[in-house]
């Protein structure tokens, strides 16, 4: 349980400071470059990663998975080769899916998204593609070999790069005219510092084939057998998620259109949604991925261990600290999101939606590991098929109720919280099923109920309004907090596991 807990911990720190930095970066671009510019970004985005995951087939993960067991074996000689195979893998997919993705756009952004002033934004998104492509791989290298300091500097690089560019080149090079050509400046920054960070982990992969050179290297190439049967099942479920992904914001704009809102209004409303209100209501959810990264190999031993008490203690640990953080996120973001919208990101419309999003997105904060409790317990298709449900519920209500005259971009909201409601309630009924977990619904009940509470009796003895935003924060925070510990949901035992963590050893 120490290592669990501290291995957490430093997780969530590594974690929290790559989001604060991504976070800086939104806050700065929506202020500098406006609504539209951002949705036009956020739009095109999605595309990008999934002509990524087009590119790339999961061979990262699987040169990772390789390289390891290699390194472990002994036979440091086909580290190389592995390389070797992987750079040629990527090389023929990129030449099979960067021309097609290219051709591509005009329809993409013509006829699906509805807009063709982001065709400039999605063509630098695919010049990012072979760059990003081969910082994957490296990346696979480096966490084969059990070094990942690499890849976190070079996420540091790449997010200070990024908010450094946008904050002091945007604003010479921006154009007044032209939202299109300031979403495609916005990519082009991201190209820029995607690849001061590829060029940061090429020096350091050098770096650390030199002092590999003790080692004679085996120059044939490694067997795509073995590489292929594990990227390609990962790349499967990956490309599924993307390509949910890519279809939201068409479905989006699309549904939007036919309700009867212009295709400007209906982007500058998806880069609010998708580049703000999300972002923002997610930003705590450091504490869950971290728990949902260690969950697995930990969960995975006490379940091959037969450990029923370690295999129910870290469940129930991980899913309680996973449901406090949501019901803290819920609160605060339900009663005080729309401010912290205007504040942060001077956006004023669509903020009022986050009153509908917030107690949706409790759920979404226990879903990460939820998942990586049934990947370790062998039900990994189980949790990708509810994602699947999920995704294509999502996008099912999103087209119905965002078509709607009288509904618009309310529906798609809804659709969006729908879909989170629906993946999560299917990860609980799925690990139910699992008696060995002792889990159910009821242990996500009593910190919904106190976030009800809390909504409910602080305006009564503390009235909003009358003090500094982060004042207000604090206090609804201080409120949730009390009735937290009078129902036990945080336990005098909690704050020492965190209290311990220096004395703790691996």
């Amino acid at each position: 349980m120490k290592s669990f807990i501290r291995g957490t911990a430093v997780l969530m720190f590594a974690i929290f400071f790559s989001k604060l930095l991504g976070f800086i970066f939104r806050i700065q671009f929506m202020r500098i470059a406006g609504e539209e510019a951002v949705g036009i970004y956020m739009t095109a985005y999605p595309a990008f990663i999934f002509f990524l995951s087009l590119v790339q087939l999961g061979v990262p993960i699987a040169i990772a998975k390789v390289i390891a067991e290699l390194d472990v074996k002994g036979k440091k000689e086909d580290i190389q080769s592995v390389m070797t195979t992987a750079y040629l893998l990527t090389f023929i997919a990129a030449i099979a899916f960067i021309p097609a993705s290219i051709s591509f756009v005009p329809y993409l952004a013509t006829n699906l998204l509805g807009n063709a002033a982001s065709a400039g934004a999605l063509y630098a998104g695919i010049a990012i593609v072979p760059v990003a492509a081969l910082g994957g791989l490296i990346r696979g290298y480096f966490q084969g070999i059990a070094r990942m300091e690499e890849t976190a500097w070079s996420q540091i690089i790449e997010q200070s790069l990024r908010i450094a560019l946008i904050t002091w080149f945007l604003p010479i090079i921006l154009s007044a005219e032209s939202n299109a050509m300031n979403a495609a400046y916005a990519m082009g920054i991201t190209f820029l510092a995607e690849l001061a960070s590829i060029l940061y982990l090429l020096f350091k992969y050098s770096q650390q084939k030199r002092k590999r050179k003790t080692t004679k290297s085996n120059k044939k190439l490694y067997p795509l057998e073995p590489i292929l049967a594990i990227s390609l099942p990962s790349s499967g479920s990956k490309l599924f998620g993307t390509f949910t992904w890519f279809l939201e914001p068409i479905i989006f704009l699309r549904a939007l259109s036919m309700s009867g809102i212009t295709a400007v209004a209906a982007t500058s409303l998806y880069g609010v949604i998708s580049g703000v209100l999300i972002p923002l209501l997610l930003f705590p959810s450091f504490i869950p991925y971290a728990l949902s990264v260690v969950l697995v190999p930990a969960v995975s031993g006490a379940a091959a261990s037969s450990n029923k008490k370690k295999l129910r203690s870290r469940i129930h640990l991980a899913l309680r600290l996973s449901a406090i953080t949501g019901t803290f996120a819920a609160t605060v973001f339900f009663m005080h999101g729309a401010a912290l919208t205007e504040k942060l990101f001077q956006v004023t419309e669509g903020a009022h939606y986050m009153t509908i999003l917030a107690p949706v997105f409790f759920f979404y904060y226990i879903q990460s590991p939820l998942y990586s409790i049934l990947q370790a317990t062998g039900a990994a298709k189980a949790g990708m098929m509810n994602s699947v449900y999920g995704g294509i519920a999502k996008l099912g209500v999103m087209f119905v109720l965002a078509s709607q005259p009288g509904l618009q971009e309310t529906g798609a909201v809804l659709a969006i919280g729908f879909g989170v409601l629906v993946t999560s309630f299917l990860h609980i009924a799925t690990l139910r099923k699992n008696k060995a977990t002792a889990t159910g619904f009821s242990m996500f009940v009593l910190p919904y109920i106190a976030f009800i509470l809390t909504v409910i009796i602080r305006p009564i003895f503390v009235p909003l309004g009358y003090v500094n935003l982060w004042f207000e924060c604090a206090i609804t925070a201080f409120f949730l907090l009390g009735i937290l510990l009078l129902t036990r949901q945080l336990r005098y035992s909690d704050f020492m596991h965190f209290k311990k963590l220096r004395q703790f050893q691996r």
